[in-house]
């Protein structure tokens, strides 16, 4: 069996770091390794547009922007199939079929569909009923390509299960024809759901929190500089807190987590020290001599915007060229859209034999029919 990656990203809005080190860099890395037969990246405008149907410009203007954050952090299209879901008619046909394996009850217990659905104030009865299938989408973007193999977030996971489900009541029903696939998380801990800014759990365009792999050195600096640390850290001589407990001006306890310190897990390498921060050895050293006092947070926010700088810098210069060159941009989509329609066109020729709803292209049922029918006068 060939070993294939689909993964994919909405298009309402330009990519931030979150993706980056949530799924965008592991993507990289696979495309290099070579262990993979296939790789299908989508911009998943269908499914955007579940819960943005009143503003398709919206995401009309986000595909190329998403396809220039994918190109700026170095997806190559000569090793990567990057297309737009909604060219690939043989997904919504896919999920359709799917729509009928799987209970609503079953759609109502994913805890990722709950979480977006409170995210975005839907009640009860104002959810669309594209944006409460998706998860069923999203297997059938999965299954059409015969991914083996889905580079994504924590929160994703439960849609793999629900996918793997999927493909296990189809093959029971019409006979093995899908295969199930595996999610490949970040390997470390602080890349699975980078939090926000602000501090807040995650994100996200719409908490305004994020910081995006096309802003410039001065908007980062702005950024990085507003960063939430440690409000109880009042002075530099005071013991730093990675985390910890704190009361409001009104009297309210929140939970707490150095937002400066989680994005140095997920960037800072030990080489990062000797480039910008000669005094530490790691970033153990560093995290150490915090929290014993003396170590200011505008040393350490100076500090991580060294190393996003380093790292973002290189695709600010990918992507300037690219946005030299829109219609060749375009072309690397239609490129890659035309590769995936190839590739979902035989896999729904496959569904729809299993399925018994080929009509046309089952000679023996049509010459069957002919004799039934025949045999009658």
């Amino acid at each position: 069996m060939e070993k294939v990656i689909l993964t994919g990203d909405r298009p309402t809005g330009k990519l931030h770091i979150g993706h980056y080190v949530g799924s965008l860099r592991r993507r990289v890395e696979l495309q290099n390794s070579g262990e993979f037969d296939k790789i299908f990246i989508m911009i998943a405008d269908a499914q955007a547009l579940t819960d943005n149907a009143d503003n398709p410009e919206k995401i009309r203007q986000n595909v190329i922007e998403v396809a220039l954050d994918y190109l700026a952090a170095g997806l190559d299209p000569e090793k990567v199939n990057i297309f737009i879901q909604s060219a690939v008619p043989e997904l919504t046909e896919l999920a359709f079929y799917y729509m009928n394996l799987v209970s609503v009850a079953r759609v109502q217990r994913n805890p990722t569909v709950k979480t977006e659905i409170e995210m975005r104030g839907f009640g009860g009865e104002s959810i669309p009923t594209g944006f409460f299938c998706y998860p069923i989408s999203q297997a059938a973007d999965i299954t059409l390509f015969h991914g083996t193999t889905v580079p994504a977030g924590e929160d994703q996971k439960p849609m793999i299960e629900l996918t793997n489900e999927i493909v296990r009541r189809f093959n029971n029903v019409y006979g093995e024809v899908l295969n199930e696939c595996q999610v490949l998380l970040p390997e470390s801990s602080a890349c699975r759901r980078l939090p926000g800014t602000d501090g807040k759990a995650k994100m996200s365009k719409s908490l305004g929190n994020c910081i995006y792999l096309s802003d410039s050195a001065k908007e980062l600096k702005k950024k990085v500089n507003s960063m939430f640390t440690d409000p109880l850290h009042l002075t530099v001589e005071s013991p730093g807190h990675l985390s910890g407990t704190y009361t409001d001006e009104e009297g309210v306890s929140h939970d707490y987590q150095n937002t400066v310190f989680i994005y140095l897990d997920a960037f800072c390498q030990d080489s990062d020290f000797e480039k910008f921060l000669p005094d530490y050895k790691n970033l153990d050293e560093m995290k150490a001599h915090y929290c014993k006092g003396g170590l200011g947070d505008g040393t350490c926010k100076k500090f991580l915007l060294n190393i996003l700088n380093d790292r973002l810098e290189p695709m600010r210069q990918r992507r300037a060229e690219y946005e030299k060159n829109i219609e060749g941009v375009y072309d690397i989509l239609r490129k890659g859209t035309d590769a995936a329609r190839e590739v979902g066109q035989k896999t729904i020729a496959e569904v729809r034999h299993a399925m018994r709803i080929d009509y046309f292209d089952d000679k023996d049922l049509i010459a069957e029919q002919a004799k039934r029918f025949a045999e009658k006068k």
